[in-house]
């Protein structure tokens, strides 16, 4: 019996041994492989590639508007094309595409319309939902359907002061606490307001005023460039000789109020003066109030200012008085053109 119990217990430790055995020589279940998407595999998305190709060589970014390229094909958006000019042009040197060094002018390039188009198509992200449209359609929906774009209420008139997402108005309308208000806390709101309107409106109630005068002058210019006769040559603009008033008179503009490198500043404006030309007596004096719109054939973009100054023996020239362009991405396509076209309306104070 002895031995019939240590056979046995032999025969276990024997199978222990080989299952230990076996499970060492195999080896573990092999996991499966991930296998990836081979479009998606180190590749961009196709809008992606689309942007580093159409986009502007200067900005680097995709154009809103107009797309110029050079003779070589490099694209530029409005907004720098106008710039290398309206520099090209302070510096007195030629414009020159920033990827190829060819020359560039609004004569040698040309509007690249298809790019104009695909731009068009290619989706950008709304900057209020974050939602992906094409941009034809971005503008639109930003300005009358998105959901989150920022409105006022419509009790603003009355001093309410809430902006906020587009689909919380109906709410914030409903518990305004604008129209509980009392009628003198109302009226100190739109008497605020109404400051504002009145400085609107003193522009055009001038005008009409002064289109009573007797003696008015209205005159259609062209202003060119020229350079100064200084150690540093500096740009500056003047048109012809040109009659009003029984008198002559030139109009010269200068950039960033003689600014000695206004290559150096991003933001550009222009100032004016009027100068006469014609000599007075002694006891001769002109009280005159100007104004300059753009011209007939001009791009010129401004907001009305009526400047007045008397000129007499001592001073045949006014001061220098801002040009009231909308922006300063309108002085750079003045700087750019050849010639700016203007209108300049004179009018004769009686005394």
């Amino acid at each position: 019996m002895a031995d019939v119990a240590m056979s046995s217990s032999e025969n276990l430790v024997e199978i222990r041994e080989r299952k230990e055995d076996k499970l060492e020589i195999e080896e573990p279940v092999k996991k499966k492989t991930k296998v990836d998407d081979p479009r998606s595999q180190d590749e961009e998305k196709l809008e992606q590639r689309l942007n580093g190709i159409l986009c502007c060589a200067v900005c680097l970014d995709l154009p809103r508007a107009m797309i110029f390229q050079c003779i070589n094909g490099h694209l530029m958006c409005a907004g720098c094309f106008t710039h290398l000019l309206a520099d090209a042009r302070l510096k007195n040197e030629q414009a020159t595409c920033p990827n190829c060094r060819c020359e560039i002018s609004k004569s040698l390039c040309s509007r690249n319309l298809a790019v104009e188009k695909a731009v068009c198509e290619l989706p950008a992200a709304c900057q209020y939902c974050n939602n992906f449209l094409s941009r034809s359609t971005l503008d639109l929906h930003e300005r009358e359907k998105c959901a989150e774009r920022l409105t006022n209420c419509k009790y603003q008139r009355i001093g309410c002061s809430w902006c906020g997402p587009y689909h919380e108005l109906q709410e914030h309308e409903q518990h305004c606490c604008r129209p509980q208000k009392s009628g003198a806390e109302i009226m100190d709101a739109l008497q605020t307001i109404d400051q504002k309107r009145a400085e609107e409106m003193k522009v055009y109630s001038n005008i009409f005023n002064l289109l009573s005068f007797e003696k008015i002058s209205l005159n259609d210019l062209q202003m060119r460039p020229y350079r100064s006769d200084d150690f540093i040559p500096r740009l500056y603009h003047e048109t012809s000789r040109f009659s009003a008033l029984d008198h002559q008179w030139v109009v010269k503009a200068r950039v960033n109020d003689n600014q000695r490198d206004p290559t150096q500043s991003y933001s550009r404006s222009l100032s004016y003066q009027l100068v006469l030309k014609s000599r007075l007596s002694s006891t001769t004096s002109l009280d005159i109030n100007y104004i300059v719109l753009k011209g007939p054939f001009g791009e010129m973009k401004v907001n009305p200012k009526i400047y007045r100054f008397e000129f007499n023996n001592d001073s045949f020239e006014s001061d220098y008085q801002e040009l009231p362009l909308i922006n300063y991405g309108e002085a750079n396509k003045l700087l750019a053109a050849k010639t700016i076209n203007m209108r300049i309306i004179l009018f004769l104070v009686q005394k």
